[in-house]
């Protein structure tokens, strides 16, 4: 299982800024030939299993990745628990700085105990208003924890779950988007080729490592990462490394709806 010592990288989301007054629109699951596509392979569910992807992604694309781990880009694991409380923080942390996310997801951490899908459905919106968290944020918090406690989104098997069927799962809950449900598979469960294409600081990377006139679309983004399938969950956490190296380490916004 993920240890639930390892956060989320910083990093910036075009998603962010949109996701939530999508999603918060619609209910239902995007269409289905909406749902991305992913390659099988190993997943990454510990420092060695990282380490073997990222030997298998150089060796597919030694000319763009070995100069990313020369220059320093080297992948931390980050990996988070697969229940609940993973979801809750990347609901939590969508459009605030790592260091607010962190110290907001403390706080809601200590205000209900355990952070379980019927405590959060318990609580009341002064509550959570005061541990920090937006209407916005109090409303998709509220979906996703009764989506869980219905058993529409069940948590303890989406692991064991096709990927696609997984993100189906994920997106059809209000506040969760696509960039939400690539997020869960990448870092919560740990998929090897989750790719969330909308990330702005996935994009920037991208641009400067391949030496791009302009930062790819969302749509660019994910024709760019066929290349490193079925590793491109690897190749986001290498490109998220690179991205703080070429920010001079910046606090960047945190995840989106992280």
């Amino acid at each position: 299982m993920p240890s639930k010592d390892h956060a989320p990288p910083a990093a910036e989301s075009r998603d962010q800024a949109t996701e939530s007054q999508r999603t918060g629109r619609r209910a239902r699951s995007p269409a289905k030939d909406a749902t991305p596509t992913y390659g099988i392979g190993p997943v990454i569910d510990g420092q060695e299993a990282l380490d073997r992807g990222l030997a298998a992604l150089q060796a597919i694309d030694p000319l763009v990745i070995d100069p990313l781990i020369a220059a320093g880009a080297h992948p931390p694991l980050r990996l988070r628990e697969p229940g609940f409380v993973g979801l809750a923080f990347i609901i939590v942390s969508q459009q605030v700085s790592t260091t607010s996310a962190q110290a907001i997801f403390g706080r809601l951490q200590s205000a209900i105990v355990p952070l379980e899908a019927p405590q959060v459905l318990a609580a009341s919106d002064e509550i959570l208003r005061n541990v920090g968290l937006s209407g916005a944020k109090i409303r998709a918090l509220r979906a996703a924890a009764e989506a869980v406690a219905s058993g529409r989104l069940p948590l303890a098997t989406l692991g064991c779950m096709p990927a696609e069927e997984a993100h189906r799962a994920l997106v059809a809950v209000k506040g969760i988007g696509p960039w939400s449900a690539n997020i869960f598979l990448l870092f919560c469960l740990g998929h090897p080729d989750a790719w969330p294409a909308g990330d702005i600081a996935l994009q920037e990377a991208a641009k400067v490592a391949l030496t791009l006139e302009t930062r790819p679309t969302t749509a660019e983004l994910d024709r760019i990462g066929d290349r490193w399938r079925p590793h491109r969950g690897v190749a986001a956490r290498v490109l998220w490394a690179y991205y703080r190296i070429i920010k001079e380490g910046r606090d960047g916004m945190s995840l989106a709806p992280l």
